[in-house]
Parts: C-alpha cells; structure tokens; sequence
C-alpha cells in the first residue's frame, strides 16, 4: 500500500483540483492499494465540505480516505507528522494542496524508481508550472557551498533534454516526493522547529542522506505545481521571515555536508521571478497518460 499526504489550510479550490485529480490518476493508472490522509489544518472556507464529498468518492474507487481536523493552522511539518504516525503504507507521498496530476502514472512512475535501487530513499518528479508553455518549475533541487537554494531548470522548457534525466540530486522540495517507509522508521518525521513552513523537506533529505539514503530525481513523472499558493498567499504566515529565519537554521545544520559538495554556483541560485497565474485563471490543466 501507498500512503498520500495532502496538507490543506484554506484555498478550497486547489486542494479539491488537487485531491479530484489524485483520485482521477489513480482511476486511470491502477496504481494499486493505497489511502489518502488529508490534514486540515483549521480551514474556514468550506474545504471542510469538499473533503467529505471527495471522501464519498474515495470509497466507490477503493481508497481509504482519512481527514485529520485541526482547529487552527498547526503548521505544516506538524500536520504531516500527525497523518505518519497513522499511516499504513510501505510508501509514503507527500503532496502540497497546490498540486494537481499531470502525469496519470505518475505514482507507479515514482514507486518504480524507487523499488529498483534499495539505496534510494526518496524519489520526486519534473514540477512544471499549470499553464502554457508548461515550463519547469523544479528539476530537483541543489545547494551552493554557502547554503543558496537552487530550484533547477526554474523557467527552462520541460523538454530541455538535461531536464529529462533521472538522476542523484542534494535534495527536493516536499511539493510531491515519494519516500520509503524506512525513513520515517528510522529517522522520525519531520522537524517540527521549521514550522509553520519552508526547509523541513531539504532538512530531512539531508538527515536521509546522512544515514546513507539516496535521493533522486525523475522526469518521466510530472505534476503541476502552482507555486507557493499556500504558504506565500496566506495572510497569517510572515513568509518572507520564516524563510530566512528556517533558512539560517538549515544553514547551521548541514554546513559540513554541503560546503563539501559539488553544489551549483552562486550565480546559478539567484532567483528568477517569473508571473505566476492562480486557479482561477488557468483552470484545471489537463492530465496525460
């Protein structure tokens, strides 16, 4: 069994397009057993309501469906340790309520990556932004020797063949990754000193490595991801501080890890600012096979 890990906190409209289309890939790709545990984390915008209908619609596909209500925003590291603690699968997704299927098979995709090396620890796909040209939005993710984060081929066109490569990356962002169990076993869950947001997912793909686990990086996978929608656009999260302040703390952490690796250039970290577009205007962007 699979086990999916959605967060929710308000943006009623991107964590149904994203659930719905969960439940779509899997109706389509037969990706076998798995359960969707889905943490409210005190949502007042009647998400509360479509998680039940997408509940409903769960259980005639064959899908457990869990929801976890918090009744305030106990951020996200903390929501997805609440949905570990009861999760059943041998694999283990998590999946930010931004995030809508692109790649139908998409989770059979991932799981093949990460059955087939018993090093790897945890696998992501190619996230490309939900509307045309449908450019990359992160090929992985790489850290400079002073500490810089690197969202790779931010921008470029998703065929770019160096895009189109599985391969080792230093870490990924927790937007959709597929991890094994073990992990969880092994090194507990997710820090809860990032909280609410930010650096949690490059912290514990550091502690895997670490403990000897790879980390990867495939492109025959691909989900849409619009970006930052819950963290940046939510008006009771200071984003611009937590970044900085869980980024110093990253830094602290792993400093003897990354000064020592073959990480990008600073150069190649600075941050491209591209217009992003919402839900609304877009609509829901389509799913291949």
């Amino acid at each position: 069994m699979t086990t999916l890990i959605v967060v929710s906190y308000n943006k009623r409209p991107y964590t149904q397009a994203c659930l719905q289309s969960l439940l779509d890939s899997h109706a389509r790709a037969q990706p076998g057993p798995c359960e969707i545990i889905v943490v409210d984390n005190g949502s007042e915008d009647g998400t509360r309501e479509v998680l039940a209908q997408i509940g409903q619609r769960a259980e005639t596909l064959g899908i457990g469906f869990t929801v976890i209500q918090n009744e305030t925003n106990a951020g996200a590291p903390t929501a997805r340790n609440q949905a570990l603690e009861q999760a059943q699968g041998e694999q283990i997704a998590f999946l930010d309520n931004d995030v809508i299927v692109r790649s139908a098979n998409w989770l059979p995709t991932l799981r093949t990556r990460l059955e087939g090396e018993p090093r790897i620890g945890i696998v992501g796909p190619k996230l490309v932004f939900p509307f045309e040209p449908f450019a990359v939005e992160c090929a992985g993710c790489a850290i400079s020797r002073s500490g810089r984060v690197q969202y790779v081929g931010r921008g470029e066109p998703r065929d770019a063949p160096q895009y189109n490569e599985a391969r080792e990356v230093q870490c990924l962002t927790s937007a959709v990754w597929l991890m094994k169990r073990e992990l969880y076993d092994r090194l507990g869950g997710l820090d809860e000193i990032y909280n609410p947001l930010q650096y949690e997912d490059l912290d514990f793909c550091y502690r895997a490595r670490e403990a000897g686990y790879q980390v990867w990086y495939e492109p025959a996978a691909e989900m849409y991801h619009f970006e930052n929608t819950t963290g940046a656009r939510s008006p009771d999260v200071n984003f611009p501080y937590v970044t900085i302040k869980n980024g110093l703390e990253f830094k602290r952490r792993w400093r003897h890890m990354f000064e020592q690796e073959d990480g990008p250039p600073e150069e190649a970290t600075r941050w491209r600012e591209l217009q992003m577009r919402t839900i609304e205007e877009t609509g829901i962007p389509p799913m291949v096979a």
